[in-house]
């Protein structure tokens, strides 16, 4: 497929904040985009899994609400227990009177992109695929235009550059935009590296097991039913049936990470740190049986790490240190900031930078006709500012959860022999069961106190 020569937006990326970012910009009445990127389809994979009550609220605004509750599962509860009995149970009812949605949606990223593709096709928007970035400078006719380059060698000439591109954006690198952790602190968690699989069991019983993190004495570990949507859209995609609910198995792991593990390497993983339900221990598993992992559908390994670029706003350099009216480039979803998957924040906070940029960029435009740029430019740079700020306290947020999750298994102090762990767990039992901590749990999680 060939490009067109110009546009006056690029979106680089179609990912779900690159999607939602089109869709955001055709919901404010605004067309003249392209968006590229850089695989020739989708993801295929589930990634990540839950959209919160703040973001369900901005989807709705570009109409992708009742499509995306329709393909997943509402979550009622945020359960945390021990392998072999649950420590608290914190209810989503709680947001009931701030919020439509009080629920956690548990919706495979793969679906999230899928519905918001079929989307932004109904208004006659193609993505093009694959084009991947390789170069960008000013344009040689007029530098307030930026000339994208890709590896094929076509060339996109454009007013505003958005990078949905992910952790490692070429948009953001060759900008020159830091991208470093914001309290430059390491992470010395048992979560410091984690493995994460969607898997299936031999043993149908394991159906109704209900969604939650396990907070063994050695590690965290959160095993989460997946909607039957994905096997669906995996046979229809893929033409592999998977039979049997999916689910989404994750925790802390130490050493070498096996690029692809095997079933026996999971199931070790399942055995030692998740629910004793699970377990291929028929001793020790509570029904007697023996349940043991049939498939592995898709795997990934990470370190748990934060970062935020330096800003999310930014003119192309024109080679003169007095002219700031370079293509505008704007940072939004990974790009821009990336911290663990603590409490299912990152694809939530992507979404609505995107959706809300669609607001801020067409005022930019509107304003640019008529007034100086840089009255135009301040609306940009308060949004950003406003953004980064959003992003910074996610990170923030997520820190705690991961440092609660994943604390070591020692003393609280020589002269108090009580272990962490054990004094965490009775923290949370008792605290878990007080209105008031749950309904900062969930509003915590649900970010409509950051949107």
């Amino acid at each position: 497929m060939t490009l067109p020569s110009s546009t006056c937006t690029l979106i680089v990326g179609a990912g779900p904040t690159g999607l939602a970012a089109a869709l955001s910009l055709i919901h404010h009445g605004f067309r003249d985009f392209v968006i590229v990127d850089a695989v020739t389809q989708g993801e295929n994979s589930s990634r990540a899994i839950l959209i919160h009550a703040a973001t369900m609220e901005t989807l709705d605004t570009i109409g992708c609400g009742d499509e995306l509750v329709s393909k997943g599962s509402k979550l009622a509860h945020i359960t945390q227990a021990t392998r072999t009995a649950v420590i608290a149970r914190i209810p989503f009812a709680r947001l009931k009177p701030y919020t439509k949605h009080p629920y956690g949606l548990i919706i495979p990223q793969v679906l999230t992109e899928q519905i918001l593709g079929q989307k932004l096709a109904s208004f006659g928007v193609t993505v093009h695929r694959p084009y991947r970035v390789v170069g960008m400078k000013p344009n040689s006719n007029d530098t307030k235009l930026a000339d994208v380059t890709f590896e094929d060698g076509q060339v996109i000439t454009s007013k505003y550059i958005i990078a949905a591109d992910g952790a490692r954006s070429a948009i953001r690198s060759i900008a020159g935009i830091n991208f470093i952790d914001p309290t430059g602190e390491n992470n010395d968690t048992v979560l410091a590296q984690l493995a994460q699989a969607d898997v299936t069991f031999d043993d149908e019983s394991v159906d109704g097991f209900v969604t939650r993190g396990i907070m063994s004495p050695e590690n965290f570990f959160l095993c989460a039913s997946l909607p039957s949507t994905l096997n669906e859209h995996l046979a229809t995609t893929t033409g592999k049936t998977v039979k049997g609910r999916i689910f989404r198995i994750g925790t802390g792991v130490t050493g070498d990470v096996p690029r692809l593990p095997s079933k026996e390497y999971m199931q070790n993983l399942v055995d030692k740190y998740g629910p004793i339900e699970l377990s291929s221990d028929s001793s020790v598993n509570p029904s007697g049986k023996s349940i043991h992992i049939k498939d592995i559908v898709w795997y990934s390994r990470f370190r748990t790490h934060s970062s935020v670029a330096d800003t999310f706003f930014t003119r192309l350099r024109t080679g003169d240190s007095t002219d700031a009216h370079g293509a505008a480039i704007l940072l939004v979803g990974d790009a821009a900031h990336i911290h663990s998957p603590a409490g299912g924040q990152g694809m939530n906070l992507g979404l609505r930078d995107a959706i809300f940029l669609g607001e801020a960029l067409t005022k930019h435009m509107t304003t640019a006709e008529t007034r100086p740029l840089s009255d135009a430019d301040a609306i940009l740079a308060s949004f950003v500012a406003e953004r980064r700020s959003r992003a910074l306290e996610v990170i923030a947020y997520t820190k705690r959860i991961l440092g609660i999750a994943g604390i070591k298994n020692e003393n609280v102090a020589w002269w108090l022999p009580i272990s962490k762990i054990t004094l965490r767990n009775l923290v949370l039992a008792v605290m878990g069961s007080l209105w008031f901590v749950q309904t900062s749990a969930v509003w915590g999680l649900s970010g409509l106190g950051r949107r």
